[in-house]
């Protein structure tokens, strides 16, 4: 396979490079936005995943898609009407579809349709709405004492939490069908959520709900760092490709930096996925910017963004090491093809 023949396969670049938040009813931002979009269509990319912040509590869902109607609408006159497009979405605590209270079930329900909306909004037909949207990101349970809950007893607490999100998730489900929306449940770390952490987890959710047309997104960095080892990981692949369930790709590196020389583990990973996965990989680096450099307790540098960080002498910045991963995923994608067709 010749490296032209790799680039035919889409990949798309994460916004957590520059930030959590596109700020749609700022339209000075929305410049910085197609700037930082213009550099990398020009790299390669040919998509690219954005977070779909929580709007402030006052404004209601639909005033949040209409925002987004307009960012999109700004993107296309200025010249990205067809890159495409998909989200990162989370839950929370106020919008939670796990919650044992029906009426914040249907909260959660409603934020959620919402956020589909957005998907559909900002990438049109058969774009992906994945991330950590079943149980709420970064809450974590503790008992009446204050303790935190874990092992053994956080998993019997998750488990009625799972069962209250099963009708959410088939109504959820049915709706992003209707917008042709694909939906992919991501797990992630032990420490950023009690669960899904695994893989298995996130499918055990969807068959046991007997949700069809929901799937999962596999990360590279969750996988090895929340793994049960390569065996499993090759059943996971499988299981989620039978049940055609794997929705979305993420090339991450364990420390969530740069992707050239990294612990990514691509023969095991590739030679799983690349048979079987003809949707787009998502190259996703997280940058050392607020929320990131707290929440996920960042200690390495900042990769200086063009036209929004001064440049510093010593660091990359955010482009060259998206230019890196590109190429690194381009020739990792070339050389399995030329060990599996030599």
């Amino acid at each position: 396979m010749k490296m032209e023949e790799a680039r035919r396969r889409d990949i798309y670049f994460s916004f957590f490079m520059f930030t959590a938040d596109l700020r749609p009813n700022d339209a000075g931002y929305t410049q910085v936005l197609v700037r930082h979009l213009k550099a990398l269509t020009e790299i390669g990319y040919t998509g690219f995943d954005v977070h779909i912040a929580p709007g402030p509590a006052h404004v209601g869902h639909h005033t949040e898609v209409e925002s987004y109607i307009s960012l999109k609408r700004a993107f296309d006159q200025a010249g990205f009407r067809d890159v495409k497009f998909t989200t990162n979405v989370g839950t929370t605590r106020t919008f939670d579809p796990t919650s044992p209270y029906e009426e914040q079930r249907k909260q959660a329900l409603s934020y959620l349709k919402s956020r589909v909306d957005i998907t559909s909004v900002l990438g049109g037909e058969n774009t992906i709405m994945s991330g950590p949207f079943l149980y709420p990101y970064g809450i974590f349970p503790l008992t009446d004492d204050g303790e935190g809950i874990w092992s053994d007893a956080l998993q019997d607490w998750m488990k009625p939490r799972y069962a209250a999100a099963a009708s959410i998730f088939r109504e959820l489900a049915q709706y992003s069908t209707e917008k042709s929306v694909k939906l992919a449940i991501e797990p992630v770390k032990n420490w950023e959520t009690p669960g899904p952490t695994m893989v298995s987890e996130a499918l055990d959710f969807l068959e046991s709900a007997d949700i069809a047309v929901c799937g999962v997104t596999i990360d590279t960095a969750q996988v090895v760092m929340e793994s049960q080892g390569p065996a499993i990981f090759k059943k996971n692949v499988a299981r989620a490709i039978q049940q055609s369930r794997l929705n979305y790709v993420h090339i991450s590196a364990p420390d969530r930096g740069a992707v050239r020389d990294s612990w990514i583990p691509w023969e095991i990973m590739l030679d799983e996925i690349e048979p079987v996965y003809s949707g787009p990989y998502l190259v996703e680096v997280f940058n050392a910017i607020p929320p990131f450099e707290s929440s996920m307790r960042m200690t390495r540098r900042r990769f200086w963004r063009p036209g929004e960080d001064a440049p510093e002498a010593g660091v990359d910045s955010a482009y060259e090491v998206a230019r890196a991963a590109l190429e690194t995923l381009e020739e990792k994608i070339a050389s399995h093809g030329r060990r599996s067709h030599p």
